[in-house]
């Protein structure tokens, strides 16, 4: 998708959400911080956004986002159950109402059969219900192309989540 395409979309996501008085927050794997950086790209998201957290590694799931350790060791980090943990994470050490996780394999390498490259795990979470996951097979077009889709599906969760509500 294109930055332009992205930059609307987050936009759209930000104007609906400050609408309602929906604050945002993002964890972050395979993106790296993509998807705080489509939404703040935006001038006068502060509004809206309230933090991005850049969970690389397992270690900074739990630390940062309290992704529990053995969690990550039966489902691995590529899963519905982590990303659930992720999003449910980034609310409770935020002051959002509303967070978005993913976590997937962008490669070129790291897939396998079970979790092919291109493998991504959505997390959405609003305060007070259940967490939600969702997983999407990109095709496997270079790193960047499977980034870019899983932002673009990231702020479109966003936008069906704040619409919803």
């Amino acid at each position: 998708m294109a930055s332009t395409e992205l930059f609307q979309l987050a936009e759209t996501v930000l104007k609906s959400a400050e609408a309602k008085g929906i604050m945002i927050a993002t964890a972050e794997s395979c993106t790296g911080g993509l998807i705080a950086g489509a939404l703040t790209e935006v001038p006068g998201s502060s509004t809206v956004f309230e933090r991005g957290f850049v969970t690389y590694s397992n270690e900074a799931k739990t630390e940062l986002v309290g992704v529990p350790a053995d969690l990550i060791a039966r489902h691995g980090a590529v899963s519905g159950e982590v990303a659930r943990a992720m999003a449910h994470g980034a609310i409770t050490h935020s002051r959002a109402q509303l967070a978005v996780a993913v976590t997937g394999v962008a490669g070129p390498g790291g897939g396998s059969a079970q979790k092919p490259v291109g493998l991504v795990w959505f997390g959405l979470a609003m305060q007070g219900r259940e967490p939600v996951s969702s997983k999407q097979v990109f095709a496997d077009e270079g790193r960047s192309h499977i980034r870019n889709e899983a932002v673009a599906e990231a702020l479109s969760l966003l936008q069906d989540a704040v619409s919803a509500s």
